[in-house]
């Protein structure tokens, strides 16, 4: 027998367009952002006070100015701001113009930034925490480079529009192979004959953000689910050999899939986690969306460069171009340049890991758990890295990876109630 509530709160269904769900659940509107804000208010009334502050009052402020910052949003009330979209875009190109002053300060800025992103990329993933920051940035350098290619370099001629046609078209493929990347990996599904009852609470939960899904929370229980805690059923199940199951999913995974702490989903032959999970349905257009940008962006960074130097070879242009900063324009022209090729380098790389992963039928998820036990063979200084489980040989795994189902999808098996 299930049990289904379907029930919507008709406070929810009646949001305008600058009305909103705050974390409380209560409902809440944008012009009162700056009102009624009792964390805050307790937090300067120590600051004047002299008084030391509570240990989560910081949090709890923080967490308030999240859950407040919104857009009005046409349809289901405001939407919510994610605080990691807003760096990219104010940071890059000021950060870009700054650069452009002196080839000094050029040097300074293009060396930090990498370093920087790489920073908060292991500081994210040690958190194990969602971020749009990466999405953020990809999206607007890309848009940032063509707005200054289109209004710095086609203004002085020397880009036709053959040219600027190619780089649009390039621009356009990478942006929807990206968009298809982000439909989703593949996620792994319960066996709807092992579920046993649904039930949805509005109440919000101790453990995330209410905001998300409106308040609501859908608990779906299967037989093995009734038996206990989720750590003591998945003890047990690992004890009776099955390895495959996941405790926070409640689901036995299939061979390879994996379950991802960011996301908090399982996904069907999990690679890893970049702007979005990479899993068995959009490896291929994440395959995709690399090699069209790569391809895109040294074009266009040949056209750059042949607009600064015309008289230099295109990679000693890069390395040496006598009076490009006499004005600001060149300047500039070649400092994007140059940050393209950074972003160009750290993603040919990326690429290079993956088509050698594809090549040994071995995922990067894989790989890093054959490593950490010692069981893989590696070769070229840790790039290749051969578990000799699923290989296949070079043309049998890219023709399994070519080939894989798009939209897979498969519940996983019944679980079985331990005994």
């Amino acid at each position: 027998m299930k049990k289904r509530a379907n029930k919507v709160p008709e406070e929810e269904q009646n949001l305008c367009c600058c009305e909103y769900v705050n974390r409380f659940g209560e409902r809440s509107h944008v012009g009162a952002c700056c009102c009624d804000c009792e964390d805050l208010d307790d937090a300067c009334d120590r600051f004047l006070k002299r008084e030391p502050q509570k240990p989560e009052s910081l949090s709890h402020v923080a967490a308030d100015v999240t859950d407040r910052l919104r857009v009005p949003w046409l349809w289901g009330g405001a939407r919510k701001v994610d605080l990691t979209v807003i760096p990219p875009l104010l940071l890059l190109p000021v950060l870009l113009h700054v650069a452009a002053l002196h080839y000094l300060l050029g040097m300074v800025v293009l060396t930090a930034l990498p370093g920087l992103v790489l920073w908060y990329y292991y500081f994210t993933h040690r958190k194990k925490g969602q971020t749009l920051f990466f999405l953020s940035l990809a999206l607007f350098s890309l848009a940032y480079m063509y707005y200054l290619f289109v209004t710095e370099v086609l203004p002085d001629g020397d880009v036709g529009p053959v040219q600027l046609a190619v780089v649009t078209v390039g621009v356009t493929l990478t942006l929807v192979a990206l968009v298809l990347t982000k439909r989703g990996p593949g996620i792994v599904r319960p066996n709807r004959e092992a579920v046993h009852s649904t039930v949805t609470y509005y109440t919000p939960a101790a453990d995330r953000d209410p905001a998300v899904n409106g308040g609501r929370r859908d608990v779906t229980m299967t037989v093995a689910s009734r038996a206990g805690s989720p750590e003591g059923s998945g003890a047990e199940l690992k004890e009776g050999g099955r390895r495959n199951w996941c405790a926070t999913c409640r689901v036995e995974r299939p061979p390879r899939a994996g379950h991802c702490r960011i996301c908090g989903v399982c996904v069907l032959r999990l690679d890893h986690h970049c702007v979005c999970c990479v899993g068995q349905t959009n490896h291929r257009s994440f395959l995709l969306t690399l090699v069209l940008f790569l391809l895109t962006s040294l074009y266009g960074i040949s056209l750059v460069l042949q607009s600064v130097c015309p008289n230099q070879h295109l990679f000693l242009a890069l390395l040496y171009c006598p009076g490009v900063y006499e004005q600001s324009s060149t300047a500039l022209r070649f400092t994007c340049a140059w940050y393209s090729s950074i972003v160009t380098c750290g993603l040919l790389h990326l690429l290079m890991v993956q088509v050698i992963n594809v090549s040994h039928n071995v995922t990067e998820r894989e790989a890093r758990e054959a490593l950490r036990d010692k069981t893989a063979r590696t070769a070229y200084w840790g790039l290749v890295i051969d578990t000799g489980v699923y290989s296949k040989g070079f043309r049998g795994n890219w023709a399994q990876f070519l080939t894989m189902r798009e939209n897979p999808n498969p519940p996983s098996p019944a679980p079985i109630n331990p005994v």
